[in-house]
């Protein structure tokens, strides 16, 4: 599937953005100005089943797939955020970028398993509701997430029909790769992390961010960024 794409920039280097579940390239109205202000032709894309792009069936390997179809090969940078960090990481022995970025990835859990219902009931939530669970947003960010949900097929929660969120943790970095971790992260573990770190990735934790770490701390997650952008 060619999934619905933005654009910022029209530098000499790429950079790829795919953000996570519920939301779509909107998310990224700091990051991509950012990344465009220092030198990148920003691509953004929606999911399937997210923002402007098509529905259809859902499952991890469709959500890599469809970034193979859409996103151009050996970007200079490709960048993923939970439910688009596993879709990149399952893409990016396609895609190739020089380096790659897996912002809190939805490899595994280190929490309690938090089942589709829970995801797809985020559908009605309230702008109240969303403000409150997220306190260190800026209030455009809320808006935002508003119309993500809005145009959020809430389908899409169901991707791992029913399996628990297990199994995806790489074996090796297939690029130079940074794994950037909330704190704490409720995806990827310490015993994880250690062993993500001892496989080859960077990790690096942005400190007090929760899961979605470029809104909740903006200048927390460009700082992680140093050297890698």
């Amino acid at each position: 599937m060619r999934l619905h794409t933005r654009e910022w920039g029209a530098g000499d280097r790429t950079a790829l953005l795919v953000h996570g579940i519920m939301s779509d390239s909107r998310t990224w109205r700091r990051v991509a100005p950012a990344l465009a202000d220092r030198g990148y032709r920003v691509i953004a894309v929606d999911l399937r089943g997210h923002g402007l792009s098509a529905r259809g069936a859902y499952s991890p390997r469709l959500f890599a797939d469809d970034l193979v179809d859409t996103l151009p090969r050996e970007a200079d940078l490709a960048l993923g955020h939970s439910l688009g960090g596993l879709a990149l990481s399952l893409a990016v022995e396609r895609l190739r970028p020089r380096r790659a970025v897996y912002s809190d990835p939805a490899w595994s859990s280190a929490g309690p398993d938090v089942g589709p219902e829970v995801f797809a009931a985020f559908k009605h939530a309230t702008r109240a509701r969303t403000a409150a669970l997220n306190p260190r947003w800026d209030p455009e960010d809320v808006d935002i997430e508003m119309a993500t949900l809005a145009a959020w097929d809430a389908g899409s929660a169901h991707f791992l029909g029913g399996r628990p969120l297990t199994g995806f943790l790489p074996d090796r970095p297939v690029v130079p790769s940074l794994l950037q971790l909330a704190d704490p992260s409720f995806l990827i573990g310490p015993e994880a992390a250690d062993r993500l770190r001892a496989d080859g990735f960077v990790v690096r934790t942005v400190p007090g961010a929760g899961h979605t770490i470029h809104r909740d701390d903006f200048d927390g997650f460009m700082k992680s960024l140093d050297d890698w952008i």
